[in-house]
């Protein structure tokens, strides 16, 4: 299926830049890349964009439900993979757009896993499955510091663009095909 070229496009870019930000050492090979520091930020459009290197220990938008749910929330997430793979597997004569959608959900999600799983020990921080997913991309439209909590400041990856892009598809793919059937459903009650 060639929207899987798709997902594996978006998985190979978002592990290239993420090691691009957080650095990475291969001494065999002699190559060393130190990346940036954790909380650089080096601004890209005024106060609005920035690469900022964060590392999120929880899921999106940083809600973290504390390390004893970061297992189960891999596994979650390994299950959500699969299921999408053999969903995307079943639609594979449906419209591109749907197939599209699912493809780069499932690519954003394969990329954001690779972090939880591997990260921790590729970098020595911590166990298998219990790595941080890596983010740079900071996007400030107001802040507001509320309960502790800042809010209006967003940082993300490609990864997470990925999933919100295919997620909207997603929503107008089902909206359209929703909104064709109801046409057609009105046209033949109302064919007198």
């Amino acid at each position: 299926m060639k929207v899987l070229f798709v997902s594996f496009t978006v998985l190979i870019i978002d592990q290239l830049s993420k090691l691009y930000i957080k650095g990475f050492s291969f001494p065999i090979f002699r190559i060393h890349h130190r990346g940036m520091y954790q909380g650089q930020r080096l601004p890209v459009w005024g106060d609005f964009f920035n690469i900022t290197f964060v590392e999120n220990s929880g899921i999106a938008f940083g809600i973290n439900f504390g390390s004893e749910f970061k297992l189960l929330v891999s596994l979650f997430t390994i299950i959500a993979v699969i299921a999408l793979f053999y969903y995307l597997l079943r639609i594979k004569d449906k419209p591109l757009s749907l197939r599209l959608s699912v493809a780069l959900i499932i690519g954003g999600a394969a990329g954001n896993l690779i972090d939880r799983i591997f990260y921790g020990v590729f970098y020595g921080y911590s166990n298998l499955f219990y790595g941080r997913v890596v983010d740079f991309f900071d996007i400030r439209i107001f802040n507001l510091l509320l309960f502790d909590k800042l809010f209006g400041n967003y940082v993300f990856n490609i990864a997470d663009v990925a999933v919100t892009i295919g997620v909207i598809m997603l929503m107008f793919a089902y909206g359209k095909k929703e909104s064709t059937v109801g046409l057609e459903n009105y046209l033949l009650d109302n064919k007198d």
